[in-house]
């Protein structure tokens, strides 16, 4: 005579695992140093401004002048994230071919 065990299988609790797994992700994105801002330029370029309007922004590979009708951002006034206080406040303004600030809505400037 064959005697069969039967075996009960406990019932999944995924509402368990699901903290931990989110837990991971978080540890994940902050050790590799994700950011949910989005950078102006990639690496190896840098910002400038265009020439007579508020919102021309573009990028130029680092080690090249900006082409004409566009200026380099004044050092430590550079945009480096979408929306961060430079690039809000350079929405705002028109520079003209030397990068001097020629009209457009002037803000304050941030931390002044």
């Amino acid at each position: 005579m064959t005697v069969t065990t039967q075996q009960t299988r406990r019932p999944r609790q995924p509402h368990r695992i699901l903290p931990g797994l989110v837990a991971a992700g978080v540890a994940a994105l902050l050790l590799t140093g994700c950011t949910s801002q989005e950078r102006v330029c990639g690496t190896g370029r840098y910002p400038v401004k265009a020439v007579g309007n508020t919102d021309g922004q573009d990028c130029v590979a680092d080690g090249q002048e900006p082409p004409e009708g566009w200026v380099r951002y004044p050092e430590g006034m550079v945009p480096e994230h979408v929306g961060d206080k430079w690039d809000k406040y350079w929405s705002t303004l028109i520079v003209d071919a030397e990068g001097r600030t020629t009209g457009g809505v002037t803000p304050t400037r941030p931390g002044a």
